[in-house]
């Protein structure tokens, strides 16, 4: 397994909960609400995902979410 999937496979469930939620756009508040969590728990869960992934910020993790849900999509059968 390498790229996209080995990056994210390194992650906690709720790690990946909170990167998914991060790549959609959401603040760290946002986040917090709709997972009844602190934005300090958030927070911390944030840091943690970009050091096991090895992005530095939101928008390198949503681009590596979206590959990783591209990749996992597989392309229909040809007529």
């Amino acid at each position: 397994m390498s790229g996209p999937a080995a990056a994210l496979a390194q992650l906690t469930s709720r790690e990946k909960e909170i990167a998914e939620l991060v790549a959609e756009g959401l603040t760290n508040q946002a986040v917090a609400s709709r997972l009844c969590l602190s934005p300090r728990t958030v927070e911390s869960h944030v840091a943690r995902v970009y050091r096991k992934t090895g992005v530095p910020s939101r928008t390198a993790l949503a681009a590596l979410v979206t590959r990783h849900a591209d990749a996992g999509r597989e392309e229909p059968p040809p007529p």
